[in-house]
C-alpha cells in the first residue's frame, strides 16, 4: 500500500487517533512515540486533512477574521515583492 493509498483509506476514527497519539505523544496503549512516528503521524494527520476538511476545521489553522470582517496581517502565502538594494558607487 502506498501513503497516498493510506490516506485515502483513512478512516476518520484513525484520523483522531493518530492526532491524539501526536498530541499527547503516546499511542493509546500509553507508550512513547519515538520521533519518527510523530514525525509520520504528523505527515498523515495534515495530508488527511487536507484531502478530507474545510481549511477552518484542519490542524493548524488560524482565523485571522477581525470583528469587521477584515483580516489580521498579511496573508502568509500571498506573494511578496522584494527590493534589491545597491551599493555600488
Amino acid at each position: 500500500m502506498t501513503y497516498e493509498e493510506l490516506i485515502n483509506a483513512m478512516t476518520p476514527d484513525m484520523h483522531s487517533s493518530l492526532k491524539q497519539a501526536v498530541e499527547l505523544g503516546k499511542w493509546p496503549d500509553g507508550k512513547r512515540l519515538t520521533e519518527e512516528q510523530r514525525d509520520i503521524c504528523m505527515r498523515a494527520v495534515i495530508a488527511y486533512d487536507m484531502e478530507n476538511l474545510k481549511p477552518e476545521e484542519r490542524v493548524g489553522f488560524i482565523d485571522r477574521t477581525k470583528k469587521d470582517g477584515s483580516q489580521h496581517g498579511k496573508d502568509p502565502l500571498a506573494p511578496q515583492t522584494l527590493k534589491i538594494l545597491s551599493n555600488a558607487d
